[in-house]
């Protein structure tokens, strides 16, 4: 802390060093600007009740000493602060220079639409050429094809003479007004309003008083998001774990509110326990997408269950690869007996081998067991990622919420070795011989079986 500015351009130089801008570490590859910013805090029983920040100006184009990334570095951090509804933005553009071509306009006018916001600066009035006052001063007034609803402010800083050989009798404003007292300036009729640092000062103060009446409703509403969100992050917290007692609590109080989450999202009870969990479009609602992957399982068994389809022109349809040995084969009525009559035996004329049905029933069924175990595979994919959006929710603690993961997942990989046991299981019992007690079964078969043509 420093009792005055005098020591403020050594500790700009000792930041700049820190943050590796060129012109302060002796290389000349470093950048010209950082993202970073220097905050000065100045207090005093005078002081505004502000923040200034002074941004870089805004280059065109790129060329040797200005790479092309650090140009659009320094418009992604004039964007950044601008675009803040809260800041008032100072566009300063010099008086040698076109008003019209000013960046720094054209971007205030695309953040600031309204103009309330937006004060125009023209500096360094003394740089321009004799008898072209006129043209500056009409844009000081905002009567140039360029306007700002706040309009603009021309000031001028003291030159080294004018401080050296005045700066002891006359103070920084009583020079600024003595330039714009002159005959050249005078003529112009200037706004005296506008014109000089401490008419700038004023009017500051009136935009800014204007300006937090407008914001302060946003900002209420900004802290009070900001406290409820707080309040949520320390409840999730919870209270202090001093013993063992306190932290078996803890765990207990989290059990109970997983198995209440857990249970809403398999009964589909999505309004009984943390609505906006279960409000996310992001997989939450664990039923619903389990009901989604047994839907398209269920058309997959249906379309592509069967080994051989029966079709019409095979070429018109898309067989699998060669490589997939579960890949679906069309073929016609013809190929499809052609196949059936590989698999007859000893049976007599108008019979049919008593393995027909296994083997006819193996080979069209092969397709199941690839099926079913991506279907359990994507099951088991939608119950683990809700597991980890609930701790997600549960858990504010990135060390807590970690090793609650790993135990878990522990008992997941467990879970899944399991299901694919379980699947496994009605698979093998499906590659054994059929049997039916459906006496609709013999009913059926008997019918065709009466006319001759249908004979085998």
């Amino acid at each position: 802390m420093q009792e005055d500015l005098s020591d403020l351009p050594a500790a700009i130089e000792e930041v700049s060093k820190l943050m590796g801008i060129r012109g302060f570490t002796g290389s000349l590859s470093d950048a010209a600007f950082a993202s970073d910013a220097l905050r000065i805090e100045v207090t005093g029983p005078t002081g505004l009740q502000l923040s200034v920040v002074d941004l870089p100006g805004l280059i065109s184009v790129s060329n040797e000493e200005q790479s092309e990334a650090g140009v659009e570095a320094v418009h992604a951090m004039v964007r950044s602060y601008l675009q803040s509804t809260r800041a008032i933005i100072l566009g300063v553009v010099q008086a040698s220079n076109d008003v019209a071509n000013q960046g720094i306009i054209k971007i205030a006018r695309e953040y600031d639409q309204d103009g309330q916001r937006t004060i125009g600066i023209i500096t360094k009035p003394d740089l321009i050429n004799t008898g072209t006052e006129d043209r500056l001063a009409k844009i000081a007034k905002n009567q140039d094809s360029i306007k700002l609803k706040l309009g603009f402010f021309l000031l001028k800083n003291p030159s080294p003479a004018e401080i050296k050989g005045l700066g002891a009798k006359l103070s920084r404003a009583e020079l600024e007004m003595n330039f714009f007292s002159s005959p050249a300036w005078k003529a112009q009729d200037l706004d005296t309003t506008r014109v000089g640092i401490e008419n700038l000062k004023v009017f500051l103060r009136e935009v800014l008083d204007e300006h937090l009446e407008r914001e302060l409703p946003k900002v209420t509403v900004e802290i009070r998001r900001l406290l409820a969100l707080k309040e949520e992050e320390l409840e999730a917290i919870g209270p202090e774990r001093r013993s063992l007692g306190d932290i078996r609590s803890f765990m207990t109080n989290l059990s109970m509110r997983y198995y209440t989450l857990a249970q809403a999202a398999l009964e589909v009870n999505y309004h009984s326990s943390d609505v906006q969990f279960f409000e996310k479009k992001n997989g939450t609602r664990l039923r619903s997408l389990v009901h989604q992957q047994n839907g398209q399982f269920a058309e997959v068994m249906r379309s592509r269950g069967h080994k051989r389809k029966v079709v019409d022109d095979p070429h018109s349809e898309t067989n699998g690869t060669s490589n997939d040995m579960n890949a679906q084969l069309m073929v016609t009525k013809d190929e499809m007996i052609t196949w059936i009559q590989h698999i007859r035996g000893r049976e007599l004329p108008g019979n049919y081998n008593h393995v027909l049905l296994t083997e006819l029933f193996y080979e069209q069924s092969s397709p199941w067991r690839k099926i079913a175990e991506d279907h359990v595979s994507k099951v088991i994919d939608c119950v683990c990622k809700w597991v980890l959006q609930a701790f997600f929710r549960l858990f504010s603690k990135d060390r807590l919420r970690r090793d609650l993961t790993m135990l878990c997942q522990e008992r997941l990989d467990k879970c899944r070795v399991h299901a694919f046991e379980e699947l496994h299981k009605i698979l093998l019992a499906e590659k054994r011989h059929p049997i039916t007690y459906n006496h609709c079964y013999s009913t059926t078969f008997r019918k065709p079986a009466m006319t001759p043509k249908n004979w085998f």
